[in-house]
């Protein structure tokens, strides 16, 4: 994801739409850290493409998620994630968060640099 998501019906949806996308979750570890915290981390499969996941939450002082963070990784799991994310999204306003078959032209390719070097 590129940028800061606000607003809890915004990240409620992208949070509940990536989670259709985990295949075989397996958790290895959630729980509470810090006053006001909460970690989880698991593995899953994206589309096919092996993925870790560890996700911070903080909360408020009534008990209420504040701040999430999700990393997945590796590399090529995050990058497969931001496709398949914005094409989910395309014509949508999450679509900026993503790499959308729009935005790909002015990315770079693997092949296009060695070709230009």
């Amino acid at each position: 994801m590129q940028g800061i998501l606000q607003g809890a019906d915004a990240v409620r949806t992208l949070v509940l739409d990536a989670r259709t996308l985990y295949e075989n979750q397996e958790f290895h570890f959630t729980g509470d850290y810090g006053d006001n915290g909460f970690i989880e981390e698991y593995t899953c499969q994206i589309k096919g493409e092996p993925t870790s996941v560890v996700v911070t939450v903080t909360r408020n002082a009534a008990g209420q998620a504040e701040h999430l963070v999700v990393n997945h990784r590796p590399r090529s799991s995050v990058l497969h994630f931001a496709r398949v994310m914005g094409e989910k999204y395309l014509g949508t306003p999450l679509a900026k968060y993503f790499i959308t078959s729009a935005s790909r032209t002015d990315v770079p390719t693997l092949a296009s640099t060695y070709a230009a070097n």
